[in-house]
Parts: structure tokens; C-alpha cells; sequence
């Protein structure tokens, strides 16, 4: 396709965990890892735990994918594309969960990023994403509307945490409270303590992840990872949904779907709007966007850290909060068990509480592994995303904070996590500095 019919465009993801184990697991791994996701949003492990001696954890496969899962958790998200500074013709495109922009101009050439304002619109076009970020349709993710609607919702969002300018760009974590689903393919519940990771690139494009529990109203539990990119100037996102639900539910049509849809946040009216549409027979049709990352963008991590190390000194301490288990049971990628993080307490080098909302979404696939998500709040108005992600005996943390703020040294990503232990409510974990 020749330069002039396309246009292009990028993005970046972030994350954060930790994990349970002691009749709730709880830990987790998640540093930078390069590499593109094979699935919408990359299948992740999480630990499963038990409680006096009973099996209660499943796994959690965090992400899957849309058609084709990927074991590990996060891993390499592309970083973004240029901007125009001045003058030139500026195309800019996104991709659900994956993308960027490309180059800058500083006056007048023809530039394939961002829009910074005016720039030609996605819809209807086919989105080809950047290969660092592709949310398992590295071929395109067609637009959602040529395909079958699943459903639509409006979820109630409650805190909205500004963590500022981080490693990887403009962050923004929202509080997923809940919201009803009722269509005629499904009828279910949105449950509380979900979370949208947003992040706002260097040329103003958008990418999102997000990780929610359902409850269908027969009782089968469905954990739902969604991955998804704007362009700069556009507020809609176009995400790529993926399903696991357990393979004896008759609602196992969602675990091997298609799907793309759309994600719009009201902050006036803390409403976040999804809808979701099956695209197993849709058509590309019309024009394609091209999504690539910029040069000058740091890339964001989507697999679990690899990294090996010794405990150094101690960084701080967290005493967490849980509910009670939520068991989606057998999937397609393994046994899913997910434990909410409700709140908590941190001291050391960071002092301040865990934020309620997220969960250590656990998988057992032959291991146990764990992957926690949620975000820490200081004493000093400060926040921190967190993943913390591994098998037990080699949790990795992952950490996302503002560049320019106090608690920076998070950002480099050169930390270890000790296993969880009994806490009261909960359980306690021990991060350190990798040696």
C-alpha cells in the first residue's frame, strides 16, 4: 500500500501486580520484557494458593488470546510515534493494544504519526498495528462495527488515580466499580474492583489495558483482559477483548472468539462505555491504518521479567488485604483462580496503603503461577502502579510511577519480591533490590 494511503500510529501498556499463597497466594512478577503479544494482551499466569491444606487456587492466564493464547505474563509494548510540530500532513492511526506513531517533522514534511488535531479519522479502517504491540491480530484489527454486536455496557468507574508523566507516558489508572451486561448472546455482571491502565503518549495517542471479572447470571465467572489504542485527537479506543471462561460453561463460545470493540470514558459522568463485537466473519473493508512506534518512545513491558538476581536491600513492605477466591475453574489456557485485592498497608522507603481494586490473577498450567495488578498510594499524594508477577521462589515486581517524582528509583525495574506470608486479612510481601 503506497505511503500517501496510509497512515501511522503507536502506543505503549503498563501494568502492575502481586500475589497470594498461605490459603490465599499472593505475588507476582512483572518487569520489562521486549517482544510483540501474541494475543490480546498476552495469556499471563497467575498462582493458584491453598487454604488449610484445600486446593483453592486456580491459575490465571492473564490476557490470552483473541484465538490463540500466550503463556507468561506482560511483556514488551511498543513505544509511540512522533508528532508533527509544525506544518506537515500528519496521518496517525491506532491499533487495539498496539501501535505508535511514526517520526516527527519539525516543519511542514509529510509525517506518518500522530494527529495533534484535525487528522483523518479510524473508523471504518483496518488497523495494522505495530509488531511490538499487535493484541494477538498482527495481520489488522478491522473495525468493530463490521461485525456482530455481543454487547454493550456502561461501567461505574470510583477513584481515578493520576500517576503523572511516568518511564513510558501520561498514566492514568481508573477504578472499575461494576455494570450490567444484558444482550441477548450474554447476561452477566461487570464485578467490582476491575481496572483501566490508560496511557497517554508523548504525541497524544492512547493505549489501554484492562483486567475485569464477570459473573454470568447462571454463576459461571468470566475474567476479561482487553488491550486497545486511539489515535492522537481520538477519545474512542478500539480494543481487542479477550475471554476465559471454564470449558464445561455454556458460555465456552467465548473462550475461542474473535472480538473487537470499542472503550470511551466520561470523566464527568465516571462512566466507562464498552462495546464489544464478534468479528470471526468480518471483512476488512476500506482504508488501513499503519501503527509505528517512535524512535524516541520507551517501549512498554506486556511479558513478565525474565531477570535472575540475589535479595539485596530491603524497599519497603506491603501487608495486603484479600476477599475471598473467585474460581473461573478450567480454561483454555489452564486452571484460573482470582483473589481481589481489597487494601492494605505500605513501610519502608515507600509509606502509604495499597489501593483497593486488582487482583493476583492466579493460573495453574502444569505450575503455579501468580500475577497481581493494583496501585499504591503514598502518604505524600503520590501513586505507583504495581504488577508482581512468577512462580513462587522467583517473583519479579514491576513497577510505574512519576518520572520526575520521588519515588523514580521505582522505575528501574532492578527489584525482587519475597514470597507472600500470613498475614492478618491477608498477606505480607517483602520487595528488595536485585543484586
Amino acid at each position: 500500500m503506497h505511503q500517501t494511503s496510509r497512515k501511522v500510529l503507536r502506543n505503549q501498556l503498563g501494568l502492575a501486580a502481586i500475589s497470594t499463597q498461605l490459603g490465599l497466594a499472593l505475588a507476582g512478577c512483572g518487569s520489562s520484557m521486549e517482544g510483540p503479544p501474541s494475543s490480546s494482551g498476552g495469556a499471563n499466569s497467575s498462582g493458584g494458593s491453598s487454604v488449610g491444606g484445600s486446593a483453592v487456587g486456580g491459575s490465571a492466564a492473564v490476557g490470552g488470546s483473541s484465538g490463540g493464547s500466550v503463556s507468561g505474563n506482560g511483556g514488551s509494548v511498543g513505544a509511540n510515534g512522533g508528532g508533527v510540530a509544525s506544518g506537515g500532513a500528519v496521518g496517525g492511526g491506532a491499533a487495539a493494544g498496539g501501535g505508535g506513531a511514526g517520526g516527527s517533522d519539525a516543519n511542514g514534511g509529510s509525517v506518518g504519526g500522530g494527529v495533534a488535531s484535525g487528522g483523518s479519522s479510524s473508523e471504518g479502517a483496518t488497523l495494522i498495528p505495530d509488531p511490538s504491540w499487535t493484541c494477538g491480530l498482527p495481520g489488522g484489527i478491522v473495525a468493530p462495527e463490521l461485525g456482530t454486536l455481543v454487547f454493550e455496557t456502561d461501567l461505574e468507574v470510583g477513584e481515578v488515580y493520576e500517576v503523572g508523566k511516568t518511564q513510558y507516558g501520561e498514566r492514568r489508572v481508573l477504578d472499575i466499580q461494576g455494570g450490567a451486561v444484558t444482550s441477548a448472546k450474554l447476561n452477566a455482571d461487570f464485578l467490582e474492583g476491575g481496572l483501566d491502565f490508560e496511557l497517554e503518549l508523548s504525541n497524544g495517542a492512547i493505549e489501554l489495558e484492562q483486567v475485569n471479572m464477570l459473573r454470568a447470571n447462571d454463576g459461571a465467572l468470566i475474567y476479561m483482559r482487553t488491550c486497545g489504542v486511539a489515535q492522537a485527537g481520538e477519545s474512542t479506543v478500539r480494543i481487542v477483548p479477550d475471554f476465559e471462561v471454564a470449558t464445561s460453561s455454556s458460555l465456552a463460545w467465548l473462550n475461542t472468539g474473535k472480538f473487537v470493540g470499542t472503550r470511551s470514558f466520561d470523566a464527568a459522568a465516571k462512566k466507562l462505555a464498552l462495546s464489544i463485537y464478534d468479528v470471526a466473519a468480518a471483512s476488512a473493508s476500506g482504508s488501513e491504518i499503519e501503527l509505528v512506534d517512535p524512535e524516541a518512545d520507551l517501549d512498554q513491558p506486556w511479558e513478565c521479567s525474565k531477570k535472575t538476581g540475589s535479595r539485596g536491600a530491603s524497599v519497603f513492605t506491603e501487608t495486603v488485604t484479600l476477599g475471598s477466591s473467585l474460581s473461573v475453574g478450567t480454561s483454555k489456557n489452564g486452571t484460573r483462580n482470582v483473589i481481589p485485592i481489597t487494601g492494605g498497608t505500605v513501610t519502608g522507603r515507600f509509606e502509604g496503603r495499597v489501593s483497593p481494586g486488582g487482583a493476583d490473577y492466579q493460573l495453574i498450567s502444569g505450575s503455579t503461577v501468580l500475577d497481581a495488578r493494583y496501585t499504591l498510594a503514598s502518604n505524600d499524594g503520590e501513586y505507583v502502579v504495581v504488577r508482581n508477577c512468577g512462580a513462587f521462589g522467583a517473583l519479579i515486581p514491576w513497577f510505574e510511577t512519576r518520572a520526575d517524582g520521588p519515588y523514580a528509583f521505582l522505575n528501574e525495574g532492578e527489584f525482587l519480591s519475597s514470597d507472600p506470608g500470613s498475614a492478618s486479612g491477608g498477606v505480607s510481601i517483602t520487595f528488595y533490590e536485585r543484586q
